[in-house]
């Protein structure tokens, strides 16, 4: 985390996992976002040429439910960070967006892509749901049919696409990133900091309706910790392989395509 002018910079700092999120690094996130009142905006970036792989998926091959249900837990709080923290927050997309992470860009008030950047959910692909965003709240920035092809068929969409989608404000260059996000940092600077405080809380109003959502999604999640669709995916995943997941115990396994 560094200022830059009066931006502050927060940098998803775990690059061999492509800056995905364990429950310590969410909450640390969202302890630095509740600090930023003294600023005029919040950048959130990814190091090493990644934005984040959402939440670690390790722990779920072997998944505990103390664990998981902590994971589950610091992953809305970082949401609701975002959210809550009185200054814009601005998605700088400096490389794949997947899972959580997508879930994070759609969290963000603003977001700015590099044209390399990927975006997608993972979730029935690694057995888990993308419950805190996904299937509720990005339906408001692109469309239901758009938000349910995302979160249901686990598809990747370039930087270009997810601009038609309306998940990103704007597409740049890599080499242009930083600078495209400072200068619309700079743009927030001239503005009211009380009055963007007012028009950001009162444009929560999807949010805010959707959090009982997000609870009830979690709650579904916790109950189904070890289940064999969740070990499989995850895995598999690991394994870098295709999932097989059954329709039921004992019968034959999905056929692949």
């Amino acid at each position: 985390m560094h200022d830059r002018g009066s931006s502050r910079w927060i940098v998803l700092d775990n690059p061999t996992a492509r800056n995905a999120y364990d429950q310590d690094m969410a909450l640390a996130v969202a302890e630095a976002l509740d600090r930023c009142a003294e600023v005029r905006s919040v950048v959130i970036t990814g190091a090493s040429g990644a934005f984040c792989a959402g939440g670690m998926l390790s722990g779920l091959s072997t998944p505990t439910a103390a664990g998981m249900r902590e994971l589950y837990r610091a992953s809305l709080r970082l949401f609701d960070a975002i959210r809550n923290c009185p200054r814009p927050v601005i998605a700088a997309v400096n490389g794949a967006a997947a899972g959580g992470g997508n879930e994070l860009v759609v969290a963000c008030d603003l977001a700015v892509a590099a044209r390399s950047a990927t975006f997608g959910q993972t979730g029935p692909r690694v057995g888990s749901a993308p419950v805190t965003g996904a299937t509720n709240v990005l339906a408001v920035q692109i469309g239901e049919k758009r938000a349910k092809e995302m979160a249901m068929l686990c598809r990747r969409y370039s930087a270009d696409q997810a601009l038609a989608l309306g998940l990103v404000n704007e597409v740049v260059d890599d080499a242009d990133l930083e600078a495209a996000v400072e200068r619309r940092c700079t743009e927030i600077e001239q503005l009211s900091p009380r009055y963007l405080e007012i028009t950001k809380a009162s444009s929560n109003i999807w949010w805010n309706s959707a959090r009982d959502n997000f609870l009830q999604g979690l709650g579904m999640l916790v109950q189904a910790i070890g289940s064999p669709d969740m070990v499989e995916g995850a895995t598999a995943f690991l394994d870098k392989r295709k999932p097989q997941f059954r329709l039921d115990p004992g019968e034959s396994p999905t056929p692949r395509s």
